[in-house]
């Protein structure tokens, strides 16, 4: 399984990297923001995005509107600090597959990452 963390904060990215490979996962692209996973995804082809909402650049709001909106379809789990439920739905509605409030726990990520590659297969 290959994963693009797109996330502002280099310690966050460390945090689900090391998560990630207890789960097995050794191919990981890295993007810092918005527009560096734009650059990245295509060439890169993950099987999931982590994103996070606030970022410079290019926020995660952004993002997802516009890779959706390029007929993309790979599974995107928000992973944010942005817990109001209007937020959720927002990014719901936007076209993310799932929602993770940081801070999180290693099960909890890994539950979400479960669920979300369970709802993708079964589409």
């Amino acid at each position: 399984m290959k994963v693009l963390l797109v996330d502002d904060s280099k310690t966050m990215r460390n945090i689900q990297k090391s998560i990630l490979t207890q789960l097995g996962v050794t191919a990981m692209e890295e993007a810092c923001d918005g527009l560096d996973a734009l650059s990245k995804v295509n060439s890169f082809s993950p099987d999931l995005i982590l994103l996070d909402w606030n970022m410079p650049n290019m926020d995660g709001l952004t993002f997802i509107k516009e890779y959706r909106g390029s007929g993309a379809t790979t599974p995107v789990i928000m992973v944010t600090t942005e817990g109001e439920k209007s937020r959720v739905i927002e990014a719901i509605k936007a076209g993310v597959n799932n929602y993770v409030i940081k801070p999180f726990t290693p099960d909890v990520l890994n539950q979400r990452i479960k669920e979300t590659l369970a709802k993708a297969q079964a589409a």
